[in-house]
C-alpha cells in the first residue's frame, strides 16, 4: 500500500557510508529467499511471494530521496529477480505491486539506473521463445509500462526500441489473452509518455498493430487496451489527424462497438469521441459525408495487420508519405452526423448503438461548455431529428424505445445535468419550449410541426430540466403552461402521457400554475367532451385533457397550499355523471365518457384517504356496476368485436381506479372493502375466461380504442386484475389474504408466467425461438422476450413491491457511475414506456420509481410474479407441494426443446417467484410471513432449485472448471453467509482469509488470464470485486475482535492497500467500505490521516458509489471531531466539500458533514463561519464563455429603493469577504446557497441560545459585530429570484431582530445596534407583498413585521410606516364582513388553505406585539385600537385549532355529503393536517396574548368579547353562541386549556426545554381565577391534569420541575378552600386536591434530591445553579401553601416540609449554598406555624418542633465527627437551624423540655470548636436576645446567661475565633433589652459590668479596648441611671480600676470595640478624655 512520503521521518546517520547496521537489516529484509519459497507447499508459495512482494513495496514507499539513491540497485535487482521466477509465477496482484516500486522509485529518486532498467526488462521480453517463460514476459511488460509512466520523457531515445520489443512480442502471445492486453497497456503509457517525441514510423506501426487487435482479437481486453493505445495515440501524436486515417479508424470502431462486453465499447466509444473531439473546428465548412479517396495500395498497407512472419521495419525504412493528407476538421454538425449515420442503420446492432451513445457523451463531455450551451437547440435538434424520428427507428418498437432512453441519457442526464449550469439550463428549457412544443400545433405553413417522436423526446428533457431547476423555472411558467396545455390535445396517446408527466413536474416545481391548470384541463375536456359527436377528434383530445387533470390532481396532496377543493369536487362530478349518461350513447362515444371519467376518478385517489372516505360507499357502487358477474360463455361468443372490446375496455379503465385508491388509500381498505374489491376481481376473472380464444378481426372500424385490438385489451384488464390483486394482498388487513376466495387464483398465476404454450405474436419471434436460431434471451431485442418477466435485468433483479425496506448495499443502481443504465439496458429485451400504464400518473412514488412500466404482456408476468410470492407461503403444504409439481412439470415439458426462447424465460420467471416467496417467507417483505418448512415442500424446492443450480452440460460443469461466474457466485454466497453468520463464523474467518487470498492473487481469477474464456467472463463477472466484497464482510465478521487477531488484520490491511490502488471502481468502493469498517472496529491500527485524505481523493470521483462512500465515511468522522478531520484533510478541503455539493446538491451525506461541523466549531470559530457562509453565497464557478441572450432576466430581482441602492450594490474590502461574481461567472445552484442560508440560520439560532445562557458569550459579540453582513446577506437572498432563498433571507432577518433588537450600538449607546439598518429591512420586505409573491414568503415578510415592530427600533407609530400598515392591513382584510379571502399587500388568489396560512402568520403577529406590550409601553398606542377585533380572532382561532386537533378521524365514515354543506366542512379531513401546521406554530403565542390581556385589562376583554357575542359568525368558521364571559369564562377556558394540554401530552420528540417552559408559562396565567374560574378543580380535569404533572416531573428537567413547582403553588393558593379557616377532621375532595399539588411539589424535591425517598439513591456530589434555585423554590411553595391546607392533613405536611428541611441538612451537597438559602424561608414557616391561633398550641405543633430539634441535635453530633469535607458546613448550618428553631417555634415547646437544654449545652461546647466558635457565638447572642420572651426563651436566657458570664470571665482557656469579645458585646446588648425596666436593666447590668472588668482584669490591657467600648454603651441613653447606682455601690479599687481600663482603652474603642478585636491598642487620647469627664461628673459629684 503506497504512502505519502513526507507523511514518514527519514533515516538518519546513513549518508556517505556503505551500509550502516540499520541498513543492514533493512536489506535483508528487502531480499527475497528463493531456497525458503520453493521449501514451501505450492499453495503457499504464492501467499509467501504476495506477502514478501507487498512489504517490499511498503518498504519503498518509506524510502527518502537518498535511501532510494542508495538503494535502489538492490531493489531493483529483487524485482527483476521476482519478475523471472518460473514458480510460483508473478501474478497480476504482484505485477502490480512491482510496477509501482519502479514508479515510486523513478518519481522520487535518482532517475539514472532508468536506461538500464528499461534495458534489463527489454531483455526479459526479447529472451527466447518459450512459453514457459511468458508469465515473466507479462510481468517484464507490465513494469516496463509502469517505467514509462513513471519517467518515460527522460527514456526517449529508448523508445523506438522498446516499442519494437513490444510488438514483436505478439508473436509469442497469440495463446495469451493477458500478455497481449498488457503490450497495448504498456504502449499506451509510452505514447503517452513520449508524445510528440514518438517516431512516426513506430507511431503508425503501433497504428496498424492497434486496430488490428481491436478489430481482430477475440478476447475484450485486448480490445479494450488496443483501443485505449488507439485513444492515447490520437491524442498525443500529430500523425493521425488526417480524414482517411479517420475513415479507417472509424471503420475499425464501428467493428469494435458490435462486441457484446461493455468495457470494450465504452473504450472504442472514447477513442472515436477523442478524435472526433480533435477534428471539431469552427471554421470547417459543413459537409454531409467527409470521405476523402485512400490511396489504392499504400492505405490498403497501412491497414494490414501484422502477420506473425514480419518483421517490424525500422525508423529508416518507414515510408515517408507521398502526398499531404486532408487533415480532419468536422463543424459541430458534420461531427454528429457522424454518430447518427452509423446509429440509424437497420444493419447496425443494438450494442453498436450503445456504443455510439457513450460516445455521444463523451464528445459533448469534451466539448467546451460554452460551444455545448449555445449549439443546445443544434443538438437537441439532431437527436430529435436524426435520430428519435429516423424511420429505420420508429418502425421497431424496442429500438425506438431504446433510443428514446438513450436520447433522454445524452440530452437530460449529460447536457443537463453535468454539463449546464444553471442558467444554461433555463436557457435550454426555454429553447425546448419556444422551438419544438410552441410549434405545435402548426401556425405557421413554413415551420413544420415537430414530429411525434421528437415531442417525446423534448417532453422528457424538459421534465428533467425542470425537476432540476426546482423553483427556478418559474420565469418561464406562463410560456411552459401554454406549451403544455397545447401539446396535450395531440393525437397520439403516447405524447398526451409524456405531456402530462410533464406537467406533472412543472406543476410540482411551480405550485402557482396548480389551479390555472387544472381549470384549462378540465374546461378543455369538457368542452371536448360535448363535441363527441363531432368528426374533429374530440375524444383523443378529451383523453389527453383528463390524463393531463388527473396529473395536476395527484400534485395537489403534495402541494396543499396551491390545491384547490373546488376543481377536485368538480372533476368527481364531472366523472360521476359521465358514467351515469355513458349508457346513452354509442359505444366509440360511450367508451371514451367512461375512460374520462376513469381517468379523473384515478387521479383523484391520489387526494388520499382524507378526501376519498366520504365516497368509498359511492366508488363501490360504480366499481360493481362497471365490473359484473359475466354471463355464459355461450353469450359471450354471440357478441360482436366491437361489444366484446368496449366490455373489455370498462373493466380495464375501472380496474386502473381500483389501483389507484389501493396504491394511495390504504388506510380505507378495511375487511369489508377488502371482501367487496376481492369479489369484483374475481367476476373479471370470471369474464377473461369467458372470452373467446384467438379471436381476431383486423377490421379497424371494430376497434373502440384506436391502435388497440380485443387481444390487447385481455391482456391489460389481465394486467390490472393481477395488480390489484397483488396490492390488495399487501395494503390490506391481516385477513385480507382469506378474502381472495378462489383457490384457482395461484395456480392461474402460474400458468401466466411459466405456461409451456406460449405462442410468439411475431413471426420475428418465432423465427428467433427456433433452436438453431436461439442465441441468447438476453439478446432477443423484439420487446416480448417470449414471457419473460421485466423484474429481471442480467444480473440484477427488482424489488419486489412490499420489499421497500430492504435495500442491497451492494446494488449498483442508480449509484454509480450514470451512464450504466445505458448498458443495463441491453441486459433485458423488454424496454418500458410511460404510455404503458398511465396509472403511474396518479402514483406518488412507485416502489420502482427509478422503472419505466413493462408493456402490458410483461406486466401480466410480472404481476403473477408478484401475486406468487405473497401468496403461496401462506398456502397449506398440500398446495405449495401441488403447485411446485406444476411448475417443475412446465420446466421439464417436451415442447420447449424446440422453443429454447421460451425455455430460458420459463426458468428465469420460475427462479424469480420462487426467490419472491422466500423474501416472504423470511420476512423481507412487508407482506405476512408464510411457511415453507414443510418437509415435503423443502424436498420439492430444493429439486426444482437444483435444476437452475446445476446445468447438465458435462463439459461445463466438469470437476476443478475455473469457470469464473462459478467462482464469482460461490465467493458471493460466502460472504453473505457470513455476514448472516455474524460471530458464528469467526471460527471460520482464518481459512476464508487464505481461500480470499489465493482467489485474489490467482491470474486463473481475474481479467489478464491467459484462457481467452476466463479472461472475457472475468470482464464481465470480476472476481477481485467479490473477493474485496467479502473482505469486508469479514472485517464486519470480527468486528472488535480485530484488535486482537493480529495476523488476520495484518492480511486485511494488505488486502485494502491493494484495493486502494486498484483501477476498478467497484474494487475501490468495497475498499472504502472496508477502511470505515476498520475504523469503526479497530482505530488504533489504521492512520486516520491516511484514511481522510484517501476519503478527499474519493470524493471527486466521478463513480456515484465512490463519492457516496466517501461522504458517508466523512461524516462518519467529522461526527466525532470535525476539527481534527479539517486538518489532516489539509488545505482546500472545505472548497472541495461545498463544490462536491454543487456538483451532487442532492448527496446527504455532504450535508450532514456540514451541519455536524457547524454545530460542533460555530461558537469557537464564530468569525470564520459567518465569512465562509458569505463566501459560499458570492462563490463563482465557471460559466459558459458564450455571451447569455439579451432578452434574458437577470436573477436578482429589480430592487426600487434608492435608500438601499449603495447597500444592495456596494463591495467590501473585509478580509475573507468574496468579491461579487462577475457577469461572465456563474453562482452555486441555487440548492446549495439555499443550503448554505439555511447553515447560516442554524448558525446564528446556536449563538442567539449561548447568548441567552451568556450575555459576555464571544460568539455573540463576532455575531454582533458582524451584524451588518448578516443582514446584507439576507437582503440578497430576500430580494433574488428564487422562492426557497427568499423565504430563507426573511427568516435569517426575523432571527436577528429577535436578538439583537433591542441592542445597544456600542459606538452610540443612545441608538440601538440595527437603526442603521431599517431601511435595508424595510426593502428586503418590499417584494414578499407583491403579487408575485407566494404565501410562505408573504407568512414569513408579516412575522418579520411583527418582529421589528416589537423591537422598539421604532417606537413613533407615525414612523412605522408601510409595515405597520402592512399589518393593520392585513387584519382589516381578515375581519372585514365583505371580504372572501386574506389578502395581503398585494398578494391576491390564494387557495383556502393558503389564506388560513397568511390568516395565522398575521394573528400571530399581533399576538406577538401584545406579548411585547408588557415590556414596550409605545405599543398601547399600536394595539388599543385593535384589540377589540384581534381578541375574537385570536379566540376563534385557538376554537378552530381545537377542533382540529381534537375531532376524531373517523376513517371508516363513507356517507355522502350533503346539500347545504360547504366544500371545507365536507373535506375538513383532507386538509386538517395542513391546517395544523400552521395552527400548531401560532396557538402558543395566541394563548400567551389572551391571557396576558385578561391579566392586564380584564374590562377590555369582556367587553370585546360581549360585543362579538352575539355576532354570527367570525371569519367564517363557525358561530359565536350568546355566552356570559364575565359569570365564568369557562367557555372559553376550556379551549385554552385543552389547547395547551394536549401540546405537553404529545409535543414533539425534539421539543426544547424552552418551548416546554413557554407552554407552561401559557397554562400557568389561563389557569389564573380571571381566566379558569373554577373549572380546573372540577374533578375529571384536576385528576388528568395532576397525572401530566406527575410525569412531567419525572421524566424533564430541572426548568421544567421549576414552572410546575409555580403552577402547583399558584393552584393551591388560588384553590376555592384556602383560607376558608375549614377545621374539619374530614377528608373531603378539596383537601385531595390540596395534598395532590404538594405531593408535586415534593415530587420535584424528591427528584432533586435522591437522598430524600425512602430508597435513597446515591446523593449528587454538586448541585447546579438551577437545582439550588429549584429547591429553595420548592420549599417556599410549600411553606406558602402549608397555611391553607385544613388541620386534618396539615400536621402531616408540617412533618414533611420539616423533613425535607433536615434532609437538606444532612446532605453535603447542600451545604455550600442550599442550607443557608433556606434558613429564612425554614424561619418564617416555623413562625407561621406558631402564631398560627389554630395550631400553635397544639399538641402535633409540639411533637413536630421536639422531633425537629432532636433530629438537628443528631445532625450536629454527626457532622462535629468531621468524617468528610462538608461536616464543618453541615454543622454550621445545624446551629443556626437549632437557633432558629428555638428563637421562632419556642412557644411550641415546653419551658422543661430537656431537649432544649441539650441543644443549648451542645451550642456552648462549640464556643471552643476551631471552625464552629463564631458560629455558636452568633446562635447564642440569637437565643439571649430573642424578643418573644415567653415562659420558654426565659428558661434559655436563665440558663445561657451564667454560663455565657463564666464563659467569657475565663480566659485561661483558648479561644481561638475569639467568641469572647462576640459573647460580651451580645452581654452588652442583653443589658440594652432593659432600658425600660429599671429594675432589671440594673440585675442585667450588675451581672454583665463586673464580668466585662473581671474579664479586662485578669485578661491583660490589651482587652482594654474592647472592655472600654462595652462600659461606654452600658454608660449611654436610658441605661446611664441604672449605670450610675452600680457604679456609685462599688468600690474603690474596682472604680479605679474602671476608670483605668476607660481612660487607658477609651481613645477609639467605641469605634473598635465594637469589632471585637481582642488585639486593640489601648492608647487613650483627647476625646476619650473628654466622654469620660462627661460620664463620669455626676457619679464624682
Amino acid at each position: 500500500m503506497s504512502k505519502p512520503t513526507e507523511s514518514l521521518p527519514s533515516t538518519n546517520g546513513t549518508h556517505g557510508m556503505s551500509l550502516s547496521q540499520e541498513q543492514a537489516t533493512k536489506a535483508s529484509k528487502i531480499e527475497l529467499d528463493i531456497p525458503r519459497l520453493h521449501s514451501l507447499p505450492s499453495e503457499q508459495q504464492n501467499l509467501y511471494l504476495l506477502t514478501f512482494t507487498l512489504g517490499l513495496e511498503n518498504h519503498v514507499c518509506t524510502l527518502n530521496y537518498d535511501d532510494i539513491c542508495l538503494q535502489q540497485a538492490q531493489i531493483t535487482k529483487q524485482l527483476l529477480q521476482i519478475v523471472h521466477l518460473a514458480a510460483p509465477i508473478p501474478t497480476r496482484v504482484i505485477r502490480n505491486s512491482l510496477g509501482r516500486c519502479w514508479s515510486y522509485m523513478l518519481n522520487n529518486g535518482d532517475r539514472k539506473p532508468l536506461f538500464e532498467s528499461i534495458n534489463q526488462l527489454l531483455a526479459v521480453i526479447s529472451a527466447g521463445k518459450n512459453e514457459r517463460e511468458l508469465h515473466s514476459r507479462h510481468a517484464a511488460v507490465h513494469c516496463l509500462g509502469a517505467v514509462y509512466k513513471a519517467a518515460g520523457d527522460s527514456a526517449i531515445t529508448l523508445s523506438t526500441v522498446t516499442c519494437s520489443g513490444l510488438l514483436r512480442l505478439f508473436k509469442t502471445a497469440p495463446n495469451h489473452v493477458g500478455l497481449r492486453a498488457a503490450i497495448y497497456r504498456a504502449l499506451e503509457k509510452l505514447v503517452g509518455s513520449v508524445q510528440r517525441s514518438l517516431d512516426e514510423g513506430i507511431a503508425r506501426e503501433i497504428w496498424k498493430s492497434a486496430r488490428t487487435g481491436a478489430s481482430g482479437d477475440k478476447a475484450a481486453l485486448v480490445q479494450a487496451n488496443a483501443c485505449r493505445c488507439l485513444e492515447q495515440l490520437i491524442s498525443s501524436t500529430p500523425h493521425f489527424d488526417s480524414a482517411s486515417e479517420f475513415e479507417a479508424l472509424k471503420t475499425t470502431i464501428w467493428k469494435v462497438c458490435d462486441s457484446s462486453v461493455t468495457l470494450t465499447r465504452r473504450a472504442a466509444a472514447s477513442c472515436l469521441a477523442a478524435i472526433l473531439v480533435k477534428g471539431y473546428s469552427d471554421s470547417a465548412i459543413h459537409t454531409l459525408r467527409l470521405r476523402p479517396k485512400k490511396g489504392k495500395k499504400a492505405g490498403k498497407t497501412q491497414a494490414s495487420p501484422l502477420e506473425d512472419g514480419d518483421d517490424v521495419p525500422s525508423r529508416s525504412a518507414s515510408p515517408a508519405p507521398k502526398r499531404t493528407a486532408v487533415k480532419l476538421e468536422l463543424s459541430l454538425t458534420d461531427l454528429l452526423a457522424q454518430l447518427s449515420s452509423h446509429y440509424v442503420r437497420s444493419s447496425t446492432s443494438n450494442k453498436a448503438r450503445a456504443a455510439v451513445t457513450h460516445c455521444y457523451v463523451q464528445v459533448f463531455q469534451r466539448l467546451d461548455s460554452g460551444l455545448v450551451q449555445a449549439s443546445y437547440e443544434q443538438i437537441a435538434d439532431h437527436l430529435f431529428t436524426e435520430l428519435l424520428s429516423s424511420a429505420s427507428i420508429w418502425h421497431d418498437r424496442y429500438r425506438l424505445l431504446l433510443t428514446r432512453k438513450y436520447v433522454q441519457k445524452i440530452l437530460a442526464d449529460c447536457v443537463g445535468s453535468r454539463i449546464l449550469a444553471e442558467s444554461g439550463r433555463l436557457s435550454a428549457a426555454k429553447t425546448l419550449i419556444n422551438n419544438v412544443l410552441r410549434k405545435y400545433p402548426q401556425g405557421v405553413e413554413e415551420i413544420p410541426k415537430p414530429s411525434k417522436q421528437a415531442l417525446v423526446g423534448a417532453l422528457n428533457a424538459l421534465m428533467s430540466l425542470i425537476e432540476s431547476l426546482g423553483s427556478v423555472f418559474s420565469s418561464l411558467g406562463d410560456t411552459c403552461q401554454d406549451a403544455l396545455i397545447q401539446v396535450l390535445q395531440h393525437p397520439s396517446y403516447t405524447v398526451q402521457i409524456q405531456t402530462a408527466f410533464c406537467l406533472r413536474a412543472f406543476v410540482l416545481a411551480c405550485p402557482q400554475h396548480l389551479i390555472h391548470c387544472a381549470s384549462i384541463c378540465m374546461n378543455n375536456a369538457t368542452r371536448e367532451l360535448s363535441q363527441l359527436t363531432t368528426g374533429r377528434q374530440s375524444h383523443r383530445r378529451c383523453i389527453g385533457f383528463s390524463n393531463g387533470l388527473a396529473a395536476v390532481l395527484s400534485v395537489s396532496p403534495l402541494q396543499p397550499l396551491y390545491g384547490s377543493l373546488e376543481i377536485s369536487s368538480r372533476a368527481l362530478s364531472i366523472a360521476t355523471e359521465l358514467l351515469k349518461g355513458s349508457g346513452k350513447s354509442d359505444l366509440r362515444v360511450s367508451s371514451t365518457q367512461v375512460q374520462v371519467a376513469w381517468i379523473l376518478i384515478g387521479g383523484l385517489m391520489s387526494m388520499g384517504p382524507d378526501f376519498v372516505k366520504i365516497h368509498v360507499s359511492q366508488l363501490l357502487l360504480l366499481w360493481r356496476n362497471a365490473l359484473p358477474k359475466p354471463l355464459t360463455k355461450e353469450n359471450t361468443a354471440q357478441r360482436d368485436v366491437a361489444e366484446l372490446s368496449y366490455l373489455t375496455h370498462v373493466r380495464e379503465c375501472a380496474l386502473g381506479s381500483i389501483l389507484s385508491f389501493l396504491e394511495s388509500n390504504q388506510r380505507l381498505v378495511t375487511l369489508d372493502v377488502s371482501i367487496r374489491i376481492a369479489a369484483l376481481l374475481q367476476n373479471t376473472a370470471d369474464f377473461l375466461e369467458t372470452m373467446p380464444v384467438r379471436r381476431k378481426d383486423n377490421d379497424s372500424l371494430w376497434s373502440i380504442v384506436p391502435t388497440l385490438q380485443l387481444s390487447d385489451l385481455v391482456v391489460m384488464v389481465r394486467r390490472r386484475v393481477l395488480q390489484c390483486y397483488t396490492q390488495l394482498i399487501n395494503c390490506g388487513p391481516s385477513s385480507g389474504a382469506d378474502a381472495l376466495g378462489d383457490s384457482k387464483l395461484l395456480s392461474f398465476a402460474v400458468t401466466l408466467f411459466s405456461d409451456p404454450m406460449y405462442a410468439p405474436v411475431s413471426l420475428e419471434s418465432s423465427i428467433a425461438n427456433s433452436a438453431a436460431n436461439f442465441g441468447s434471451i438476453w439478446d432477443v431485442s423484439d420487446n416480448q422476450g417470449f414471457g419473460i418477466s421485466g423484474l429481471v435485468r442480467g444480473a440484477n433483479i427488482m424489488t419486489f413491491l412490499g420489499e421497500g425496506t430492504t435495500t442491497d448495499l451492494h446494488d449498483k443502481r442508480g449509484q454509480g457511475h450514470f451512464l450504466e443504465e445505458v448498458d443495463d439496458a441491453l441486459t433485458t429485451p423488454i424496454c418500458g414506456a410511460r404510455e404503458y400504464d398511465s396509472v403511474h400518473i396518479n402514483k406518488h412514488e412507485s416502489y420502482r420509481a427509478q422503472e419505466l412500466p413493462d408493456p402490458p404482456a410483461t406486466e401480466v408476468v410480472n404481476s403473477a410474479i408478484a401475486l406468487f410470492a405473497v401468496v403461496f407461503p401462506s398456502e397449506s403444504a398440500k398446495v405449495q407441494e401441488f403447485i411446485l409439481e406444476q411448475l417443475a412439470t412446465n420446466l421439464s415439458a417436451g415442447s420447449l426443446q424446440r422453443a429454447p426462447g421460451r425455455r430460458a424465460a420459463i426458468a428465469i420467471n420460475t427462479a424469480t417467484a420462487l426467490l419472491g416467496a422466500l423474501k416472504v417467507a423470511v420476512g423481507e417483505m412487508s407482506t405476512e410471513l408464510g411457511d415453507l418448512k414443510h418437509p415435503v415442500v423443502e424436498k420439492s424446492l430444493e429439486a426444482l432449485l437444483r435444476t437452475f443450480v446445476i446445468d447438465p452440460d458435462p463439459h461445463l460443469r466438469r470437476i476443478g472448471d475455473p469457470h469464473p461466474v462459478v467462482h464469482s457466485c460461490a465467493i458471493e454466497a460466502l460472504s453473505q453467509v457470513a455476514e448472516s453468520a455474524g460471530l458464528a463464523f469467526s471460527g471460520y474467518v482464518s481459512s476464508t482469509l487464505g481461500l480470499l487470498a489465493q482467489a485474489w492473487s490467482s491470474d486463473a481469477h481475474n481479467e489478464e488470464a491467459a484462457s481467452l474464456g476466463t479472461s472475457n467472463a472475468e470482464v464481465e463477472v470480476p472476481t477481485p470485486v467479490v473477493v474485496a466484497r467479502a473482505i469486508n464482510s469479514m472485517i464486519n465478521v470480527l468486528g472488535p475482535d480485530l484488535q486482537d487477531s493480529s495476523k488476520a488484520r495484518e492480511l486485511i490491511l494488505s488486502f485494502m492497500g491493494q484495493f486502494e490502488c486498484d483501477e476498478s471502481a467497484a474494487i475501490q468502493a468495497e475498499g472504502l467500505r472496508c477502511w470505515e469498517h476498520m475504523n469503526l472496529y479497530d482505530p488504533g491500527h489504521i492512520s486516520l490521516s491516511t484514511y481522510v485524505k484517501l476519503l478527499r481523493q474519493k470524493l471527486q470521483s466521478s463513480d456515484g458509489s465512490i463519492c457516496l462512500i466517501a461522504a458517508d465515511g466523512l461524516y462518519s468522522l467529522v461526527r466525532r471531531d470535525a476539527q481534527l478531520v479539517f486538518h489532516l484533510a489539509g488545505e482546500g478541503f472545505e472548497e472541495q466539500i461545498w463544490l462536491t455539493l454543487n456538483d451532487r446538491p442532492n448527496l446527504d451525506g455532504i450535508q450532514s458533514l456540514i451541519e455536524a461541523w457547524l454545530g460542533q466549531t460555530c461558537l469557537g470559530e464564530a468569525h470564520d463561519w459567518i465569512v465562509r457562509i458569505q463566501q459560499v453565497l458570492t462563490k463563482s464557478v465557471a460559466k459558459q464563455t458564450e455571451s447569455i441572450p439579451k432578452n434574458s432576466k437577470p436573477a436578482e430581482a429589480e430592487i426600487q429603493d434608492e435608500e438601499v441602492a449603495g447597500f444592495a450594490t456596494g463591495e467590501t474590502t473585509e478580509q475573507g469577504r468574496a468579491a461579487a461574481p462577475e457577469p461572465s461567472q456563474e453562482l452555486l445552484r441555487w440548492q446549495v446557497r439555499a443550503f448554505a442560508l439555511q447553515c447560516l440560520s442554524n448558525f446564528v439560532a446556536i449563538v442567539g441560545k449561548d447568548l441567552d445562557l451568556d450575555h459576555d458569550s464571544s460568539a455573540g459579540q463576532v455575531l454582533q459585530s458582524k451584524v451588518g453582513e448578516v443582514i446584507r446577506v439576507a437582503f440578497h437572498a430576500s430580494t433574488s429570484a428564487v422562492v426557497e432563498l427568499r423565504v430563507g433571507g426573511l427568516r435569517l432577518i426575523n432571527q436577528i431582530l429577535k436578538i439583537f433588537g433591542s441592542t445597544p450600538d456600542p459606538d452610540f449607546s443612545e441608538a440601538l445596534l440595527l437603526e442603521q439598518y431599517q431601511a435595508q429591512i424595510s426593502s428586503a420586505l418590499t417584494p414578499a407583498f407583491n403579487a408575485d409573491s407566494s404565501p410562505e414568503l408573504a407568512s414569513a415578510a408579516v412575522n418579520v413585521c411583527a418582529t421589528f415592530v416589537a423591537t422598539g427600533m421604532v417606537t413613533d407609530i407615525d414612523r412605522m410606516g408601510r409595515i405597520l400598515k402592512l399589518l393593520v392591513g392585513a387584519l382589516d382584510s381578515i375581519i372585514a364582513p365583505d371580504s372572501h379571502e386574506t389578502a395581503v399587500g398585494e398578494l391576491r388568489g390564494l387557495s383556502p388553505n393558503a389564506q388560513v396560512m397568511i390568516k395565522m402568520a398575521v394573528l400571530s403577529a399581533w399576538a406577538e406585539l401584545q406579548a411585547a406590550r408588557t415590556d414596550q409601553s409605545y405599543l398601547d398606542k399600536v394595539l388599543e385600537p385593535h384589540v377589540s377585533k384581534l381578541l375574537p380572532l385570536w379566540l376563534s382561532s385557538l376554537q378552530e385549532f381545537a377542533r382540529l386537533r381534537f375531532e376524531p378521524d373517523i376513517s371508516t365514515y363513507t356517507g355522502p355529503p350533503g346539500p347545504d354543506e360547504s366544500l371545507e366542512a365536507v373535506y375538513a379531513a383532507l386538509n386538517r393536517q395542513t391546517l395544523l401546521k400552521f395552527y400548531q406554530d401560532s396557538w402558543l403565542g395566541l394563548v400567551d396574548a389572551i391571557a396576558s390581556l385578561i391579566e392586564q385589562e380584564p374590562r377590555v376583554v369582556f367587553e370585546a368579547l360581549d360585543a362579538k357575542g352575539s355576532s354570527s359568525q367570525v371569519n367564517g368558521h363557525g358561530t359565536m353562541t350568546n355566552v356570559n364571559y364575565r359569570d365564568e369564562p369557562v367557555a372559553f377556558f376550556m379551549v385554552l386549556f385543552g389547547i395547551v394540554i394536549e401540546a405537553l401530552v404529545t409535543r414533539p420528540k425534539d421539543d426544547s426545554p424552552r418551548d416546554i417552559l413557554k407552554i407552561l408559562s401559557a397554562l400557568k396565567k389561563i389557569l389564573l381565577p380571571s381566566v379558569a374560574g373554577n373549572a380546573i378543580f372540577e374533578e375529571t380535569l384536576f385528576s388528568e391534569t395532576i397525572e401530566l404533572f406527575d410525569r412531567l416531573a419525572l421524566t424533564e428537567g430541572l426548568a421544567v420541575q421549576s414552572g410546575l413547582v409555580d403552577i402547583a403553588k399558584t393552584l393551591c393558593i388560588t384553590h376555592p378552600s384556602a383560607g376558608d379557616g375549614n377545621s374539619s377532621t374530614d377528608l373531603t375532595e378539596d383537601v385531595d386536591q390540596l395534598f395532590s399539588l404538594a405531593r408535586i411539589i415534593v415530587l420535584v424535591v424528591t427528584n432533586t434530591l435522591p437522598n430524600i425517598a425512602e430508597q435513597q439513591g446515591t446523593p449528587r456530589a454538586i448541585l447546579a445553579d438551577d437545582a439550588i434555585s429549584l429547591i429553595r423554590s420548592c420549599f417556599d411553595a410549600l411553606v406558602e401553601i402549608s397555611a391553607i391546607f385544613p388541620s386534618v392533613i396539615k400536621a402531616d405536611l408540617y412533618a414533611s416540609i420539616l423533613h425535607i428541611f433536615s434532609t437538606i441538612l444532612r446532605t453535603p451537597a447542600c451545604q455550600a449554598s442550599v442550607a443557608a438559602q433556606i434558613l429564612p424561608v425554614f424561619r418564617h414557616f416555623l413562625l407561621k406555624i406558631t402564631t398560627d391561633e389554630r395550631d400553635s398550641s397544639s399538641s402535633a405543633i409540639t411533637s413536630l418542633a421536639r422531633t425537629c430539634l432532636h433530629q438537628l441535635l443528631a445532625i450536629l453530633g454527626i457532622a462535629q465527627r468531621r468524617e468528610h469535607e462538608s461536616s464543618l458546613a453541615c454543622a454550621k448550618n445545624t446551629l443556626l437551624s437549632i437557633s432558629v428553631l428555638l428563637t421562632s417555634a419556642s412557644s411550641a415547646l415546653a419551658a422543661e423540655e430537656p431537649l432544649i437544654l441539650a441543644a443549648l449545652e451542645a451550642t456552648l461546647d462549640c464556643l471552643q470548636d476551631l471552625g464552629l466558635a463564631k458560629v455558636a457565638a452568633g446562635c447564642l447572642r440569637s437565643l439571649l436576645l430573642n424578643h418573644s420572651k415567653n415562659k420558654t426563651d426565659e428558661v434559655v436566657a436563665r440558663y445561657l446567661l451564667p454560663r455565657i458570664l463564666s464563659f467569657i470571665t475565663n480566659t485561661q482557656d483558648p479561644d481561638p475565633e475569639n467568641a469572647r469579645a462576640l459573647m460580651a458585646q451580645a452581654l452588652t446588648t442583653f443589658v440594652g433589652l432593659y432600658v425600660d425596666d429599671t429594675d432589671r436593666a440594673c440585675a442585667a447590668m450588675s451581672l454583665v459590668l463586673p464580668a466585662l472588668l473581671l474579664r479586662a482584669q485578669s485578661g491583660g490591657k490589651h482587652l482594654y479596648v474592647e472592655t472600654a467600648a462595652r462600659v461606654l454603651e452600658l454608660a449611654r441613653g436610658g441605661l446611664l441611671p441604672a449605670f450610675r447606682g452600680l457604679v456609685a455601690e462599688m468600690d474603690g479599687a474596682m472604680k479605679a480600676f474602671m476608670e483605668e481600663v476607660i481612660r487607658e482603652g477609651g481613645a477609639g474603642g467605641s469605634n473598635r470595640g465594637r469589632d471585637g478585636g481582642e488585639g486593640a491598642s489601648g492608647e487613650g487620647g483627647g476625646e476619650p478624655s473628654i466622654a469620660l469627664k462627661f460620664d463620669f461628673g455626676g457619679i464624682r459629684r
